[in-house]
């Protein structure tokens, strides 16, 4: 049950539409059926029904427990039911009769078993006044009963509360905390019991906000409240046993936030800038301003009204434009928009909550710029009625005027871009008008060559208008048309030859001084006292002159069809004119003679030489004939031999076969090899016509069975000239020395390796070159010896004079000696093993030599030396007391010994 006890008169009307909105089902003891247990459920509730509101919770009664059951609502558009059976507002609504009444469904989602309940909402009525003033209990929320069995029967609980949503000012001055319902259960009579809320606001984020008496259920909210932030709060309270065991189910509290008009009206922008045409008609749409309020849209503290404040400037009317209140959409209301006159409006537009209640309303305010659009509504106008220009003749692309003109309508714009149309005077579109466009001016331009003989002088009309059209209603006035005056100067023109090229025709072969034509040229300067000079400028083959005051061609030499000059029966010569005016002008023209042939050259044969066998068969030459000339006066050709030699008829024979071959064979069994001057006469088909005597050269050969020659020393001398032999002959000579000179070069490298193998190790030689010294003297204590009785001992000490009886066992007998091979100063390495030889056998033929076994003396070197002996070193007793790093500085011949004895412990 629930029960109201004392509450603040603010909260009264609250607490009593809480009550009012309460239903109680009636109990009765029944057997356990499956279904709900009403027939019809019904909830009273305010007019304003809120989005997310709970309206009711339906019971279903599921007597085993293992039905699983989903609702569903035959208004789903309006309200839905979750699966505890709650009922919701899907949006909100104002309550009517339309959503007085729906059904829910319950249907098992295994068997697809469905039942069915009615529900019907109905219209809380208004507390009367004094009731509310009265009431000064607080709103008791008692949780509902839960369904219990009595002697094995189930006894029907009442019906849930369905709990109105509280409805709480933001903003509140307080004091707090203030206290809102108290929630408690029928169980607490017997049971000690704690209460709690939960959801956003409670122990969720912002924490703190509502808070609860856990002894006596006291809801209360701690601090004011802001809609803008959180327009609703959705709590759940609970009531548990001092052992925390749920003794009731939890049951839904919303809270919702009454808006207050605590936020002023926001633009989207500070500025708004908008165009217009100018000349736009009344009613024209510019521009829409917007501005935002946050407070609740659907109440009057969210809904905005617009006003214009002012206008600048105010001219030609101070309300030239006006604004929609609710939808900020700014139009035109007065005519006389201008933009040469006034080109930028400025209003000052005003928002203003409460419905634009100026009283209650919060206000604020933009600014709202409006440029005025040009368009095209001033043609343009010539500065002057006349314009003056001159041009030399023959010159294009030179500027012959300037037109200017003025437009009022916004620079560098369609509507003020001028475009220049010539309308008359120069029917041959000698004239253009281009636009500059930064100063807008015309440029008059020549566009075609203007000739002053034809005319002197140019009259054009010119009209200026605009890249796009004139606006309705608006036409071009006089202004927009001038005339261009355009003076043409006379100025020296080329003087040109007509016709140019000029052809005439002429048969090749004319002499020398023959008068061909007249080639002359015009001047066009008819207004102009010159003369006329001409001289020729190009002439290939120098056959032609030109007069130099009248212009006759005559021939100094004589022309030639054939001549390399002539290309297609046609020579080009080219002449020059020029005039003495100032300055001098010239001109070319050329002349091409058309050269009529002639029978002047006579046919010869082709070619002019062949090969035959010495046999008849078989044996044919095919000839043909070469005549420089063209028809008539070349083939058919005739083909003959001459009667004398008589040995050319009696050898050969000639025959016809078309107008332009004939074919040569042997007349006898057999002809010796060999060259022989065939003489043919060849007569061409001209009028009167050309014979020559062509010599034919033929080669006369031994052939194989193919008919191919095989005499090669006759074929070279008849197909090779002397100068062509002579230069194989140097080629191959060339050849062959090169070949031996490689030959050379390469035995004396292999001679050059042996005897480097042969003398020394590559690696132990130490020396540059071998040197040859031819001394060996005493050493520092023999200066003053005779080095020439080394070379010469048997000068010093002769055999004749010494005594008997003491020659010395190794010296030389004295016989006749052998002529023992002399070496050379500087012999070649490669000669060293053929000396060697050469000595041997020349020691063994010697009589005098001693025995093999015997001390051979080579050379006597002089009795006695004050040198000493090399036993008298002893290099192993002294040379750890010696440095030989010395060594290293006297260069490479020494490096040997420096390795070895400057070497240290190595």
């Amino acid at each position: 049950m629930c029960r109201i006890v004392g509450a603040p008169r603010t909260l009264l009307p609250l607490l009593a539409a809480l009550l009012q909105a309460s239903v109680e089902a009636s109990g009765e003891i029944s057997l356990c059926k499956t279904g709900f247990p009403e027939d019809v459920y019904s909830a009273v509730l305010s007019r304003d029904v809120l989005e997310g509101q709970p309206l009711l919770n339906v019971k279903f009664s599921n007597c085993n427990g293992k039905r699983k059951v989903q609702y569903e609502s035959s208004e789903p558009a309006d309200f839905k039911v979750d699966e505890d059976g709650m009922v919701y507002a899907v949006r909100s609504f104002p309550l009517s009769s339309e959503h007085s009444k729906f059904l829910i469904y319950a249907q098992d989602k295994e068997t697809q078993e469905k039942w069915q309940v009615a529900v019907k909402l109905s219209l809380r009525p208004a507390l009367p006044e004094d009731s509310v003033k009265e009431s000064r209990e607080i709103e008791e929320i008692v949780f509902p009963r839960q369904v219990t069995k009595h002697n094995g029967y189930l006894q029907r609980q009442k019906r849930d509360w369905v709990i109105p949503p509280i409805n709480l000012p933001e903003n509140s001055r307080g004091p707090f905390p203030q206290e809102l319902v108290r929630i408690r259960s029928d169980r607490d009579k017997n049971l000690s019991l704690r209460y709690s809320v939960t959801g956003p606001g409670a122990d969720q984020p912002p924490t703190g906000i509502f808070i609860i008496n856990p002894i006596s259920g006291q809801l209360s909210v701690t601090k004011p409240l802001d809609r803008e932030l959180i327009a609703r709060f959705h709590l759940r309270a609970h009531a548990v046993d001092i052992n925390g065991n749920q003794v009731e189910n939890p049951i839904d509290i919303v809270i919702n936030v009454i808006d207050m008009n605590d936020n002023r009206p926001e633009f989207l922008h500070q500025v708004w800038n908008g165009t217009v045409p100018e000349g736009s008609k009344p009613g024209t749409y510019v521009m829409t301003v917007t501005a935002i309020d946050a407070d609740d849209p659907n109440a009057l503290n969210g809904m905005l009204r617009y006003r214009i404040l002012s206008q600048a400037p105010s001219t030609p009317s101070p309300n030239m434009f006006t604004i929609n209140n609710e939808t900020g959409d700014i139009i035109t209301v007065a005519a006389g928009l201008d933009r040469e006159k006034v080109q930028q409006y400025t209003l000052i537009i005003q928002a203003t909550d409460m419905e634009g209640n100026p009283t209650y309303g919060l206000s604020n305010t933009a600014t709202a710029v409006i440029t005025v659009t040009d368009v095209n509504d001033n043609p343009p106008e010539f500065t002057a009625m006349t314009f003056y220009g001159e041009v030399p003749e023959n010159r294009v692309d030179v500027i012959v005027a300037n037109l200017t003109v003025t437009d009022k309508d916004q620079p560098h714009t369609p509507a003020w871009n001028a475009v220049y149309r010539i309308s008359g005077g120069d029917p041959a579109g000698r004239f253009a008008i281009q636009t500059d466009p930064n100063s807008n001016d015309g440029l008059v331009t020549v566009v075609k060559p203007i000739d002053f003989e034809t005319n002197r002088m140019y009259v054009l009309t010119v009209a200026a208008e605009n890249q796009v059209p004139l606006a309705k209603g608006i036409q071009h006035p006089p202004q927009s048309t001038a005339t261009v005056s355009v003076t043409v100067i006379d100025v020296n023109e080329n003087p040109y030859f007509a016709p140019n090229p000029k052809i005439i025709r002429q048969e090749e072969g004319l002499h020398a001084g023959t008068m061909l034509t007249t080639f002359t040229a015009q001047d066009p300067d008819r207004y102009m006292q010159q003369n006329i000079r001409y001289t020729k400028l190009s002439d290939p083959a120098n056959w032609l002159k030109i007069d130099s005051v009248n212009g006759q061609i005559t021939t100094i030499a004589v022309l030639d069809r054939e001549s390399p000059n002539v290309k297609n029966n046609i020579y080009n010569a080219t002449f020059l004119a020029s005039d003495n005016g100032i300055p001098p002008m010239s001109g070319t023209g050329t002349l091409q003679i058309y050269l009529l042939d002639i029978n002047d050259n006579a046919p010869q044969v082709l070619p002019q030489e062949a090969e035959i066998c010495e046999t008849p068969d078989p044996n044919s030459i095919n000839i043909t004939a070469l005549d420089y000339d063209i028809d008539p006066n070349a083939g058919p050709f005739a083909f003959d031999l001459p009667l004398s030699p008589v040995t050319i008829k009696r050898n050969w024979t000639i025959t016809r076969l078309n107008g332009d071959f004939a074919q040569l064979n042997l007349k006898i069994k057999f002809l010796e090899a060999g060259i022989y001057e065939v003489p043919i006469i060849i007569t061409d088909s001209g009028n009167p016509p050309k014979s020559n005597i062509s010599i034919l050269r033929v080669k006369v050969c031994q052939c194989d069975s193919n008919g191919d020659c095989t005499d090669v020393d006759r074929i070279v001398g008849a197909g090779l000239g002397t100068g062509a032999i002579i230069a194989i002959l140097l080629c191959i000579i060339i050849l062959l020395i090169l070949v031996l000179m490689f030959v050379v070069w390469m035995k004396r490298r292999d001679k050059e390796r042996q005897a480097k193998q042969l003398l020394i190790d590559p690696e132990d030689d130490v020396r540059d070159n071998i040197l040859k010294y031819d001394e060996e003297g005493g050493g520092e204590e023999d200066q003053d010896y005779d080095l020439s009785q080394l070379q010469q001992p048997d000068t010093v000490e002769p055999d004749a004079i010494k005594p008997v009886g003491i020659r010395r066992l190794d010296e030389r007998p004295i016989h006749a000696e052998p002529q023992y091979p002399v070496r050379s100063a500087a012999p070649h390495p490669g000669d060293i093993g053929d000396f060697i030889n050469e000595g041997l056998k020349a020691a063994d033929n010697d009589p005098t030599a001693p025995p093999y076994d015997s001390l051979l003396v080579f050379d006597y070197e002089g009795s006695g030396s004050t040198a000493g002996s090399l036993s008298s070193l002893n290099s192993s007793s002294s040379g750890g007391e010696q440095d030989y790093d010395y060594l290293n500085d006297w260069g490479p011949r020494f490096k040997k010994l420096a390795d070895m004895y400057g070497g240290g412990d190595d």
